[in-house]
């Protein structure tokens, strides 16, 4: 049986989503942030030498990695569920978001979150300048960022219900996590076709299944 080895307020929740869409059986195994710097704890390190989450154990193998995952999940268990057939212009548009997902658009999601708290972590006498700094940061580099992307979005949305074209896919439940950061970091839920997106993810019932499994999730909301 797959463990899910899954943190808190994490983008493991997409892992669980995914076995729930697949109906495939699976055991949660919760490890709890540090309350004070937010990190993964040190027994993950047993699990993976990164120590960071999702990770997944499923016999003698052991899968890191978001994308990884759902790429490993799906081939081993989903019988062709949630993947366009090979060769069509959905499977490269599934190809693109999926790694577009973990890649292009977090970055500027973890830049506004790092910046955002970084004023909060400097010493009393540097607080000011530390703050000057990384606001300037944000509205001169990350926020214009994420406004592309956030754009980039909205315009992919108004082409077709899903990333990938008119059937929900794997991409979707990748895609989910920087759209619910984004909509609480970035305002992105303000943009109609985003919103749509957001609320139809939030409405499945594989979604809420997972939710019960995993625990409490501030992006749910």
């Amino acid at each position: 049986m797959i463990i899910v080895h899954h943190l808190n307020n994490s983008r493991s929740q997409r892992v669980l989503w995914l076995l729930e869409e697949l109906g495939v059986p699976y055991e949660v195994r919760r490890y709890e942030r540090d309350a004070k710097t937010m990190l993964a704890p040190p027994e993950l390190l047993a699990i993976h030498p990164l120590g960071k989450s999702p990770v997944i154990t499923d016999g003698d193998k052991t899968v890191a990695e978001t994308g990884a995952i759902v790429e490993y999940i799906i081939e081993t268990y989903g019988q062709g569920r949630l993947i366009p057939p090979a060769g069509s212009a959905e499977r490269l548009r599934y190809t693109y978001w999926l790694h577009y997902a973990e890649g292009s658009a977090m970055t500027p999601l973890l830049l506004k979150l790092v910046f955002t708290a970084l004023p909060t972590r400097a010493p009393l006498l540097l607080r000011g300048l530390v703050k000057a700094i990384a606001n300037g940061a944000q509205s001169g580099f990350i926020d214009p960022q994420l406004k592309t992307h956030i754009d980039y979005w909205e315009a992919e949305l108004n082409r077709s219900p899903w990333f990938a074209g008119e059937t929900f896919t794997a991409a979707d439940i990748l895609m989910s996590f920087p759209l619910e950061a984004a909509g609480a970091r970035a305002g992105a839920a303000s943009r109609p076709r985003v919103k749509a997106f957001l609320d139809a993810i939030h409405g499945r019932p594989a979604y809420r299944a997972a939710l019960k499994r995993g625990g409490p999730y501030d992006y749910a909301s």
